[in-house]
């Protein structure tokens, strides 16, 4: 029996995604409080994406980097995405949001830096597993944005997110940007 390259690449990026999900979900976050939303999207919603990416450049009359990501996406095999669900955490003193204190930030629809942080740790080891793999991706907040107008995440308290677009080929396509 004889395996071909494409099809243990496949096999292989789909294990590598789920263990970048699990390095997400495991990272440390404040106080213990888990307000992550991890999907992968692949095929039509990746599609879906990229068409979102290319309306936004549309609707915003500029945003060129939303185009460049889209090609960058429709070249990906598969896009994982983390989202947050960005709540005030309560510590005390705080006011890292900008605000007095929890309340406030509430009050005035604001974000707590602590839990976006949070989203940046969880981000961070996702893509140290897709580097300890050797396989290609970058973290987009194009892909994020595109992602919450699509409402895939299936929760509206997701206010943040990001995309980590994963490729692998002979050539890098997320290097020459």
């Amino acid at each position: 029996m004889i395996t071909k390259s494409g099809e243990m690449e496949a096999r292989a990026v789909d294990q590598v995604v789920e263990l970048m999900a699990l390095a997400a979900r495991t990272a440390p976050k404040a106080k213990g409080v888990d307000n992550l939303v991890v999907v992968a999207a692949r095929a039509k919603v990746k599609d879906q994406l990229s068409a979102e990416m290319r309306r936004i450049v549309q609707e915003d009359n500029g945003l060129p980097n939303f185009e460049r990501d889209a090609g960058n996406v429709d070249k990906a095999a598969v896009v994982l995405l983390l989202g947050q669900r960005v709540k005030p955490l309560g510590p005390r003193p705080c006011g890292f949001c900008g605000y007095k204190d929890c309340e406030e930030n509430l009050k005035n629809s604001g974000l707590c830096a602590i839990s976006i942080g949070d989203l940046g740790i969880a981000l961070g080891s996702a893509v140290s597993v897709a580097a300890q793999h050797h396989v290609d991706n970058r973290i987009m907040f194009t892909l994020g944005r595109a992602a919450i107008n699509l409402n895939l995440f299936d929760d509206k308290e997701v206010k943040v997110a990001y995309g980590i677009p994963i490729s692998v080929s002979g050539k890098n396509p997320f290097f020459d940007r």
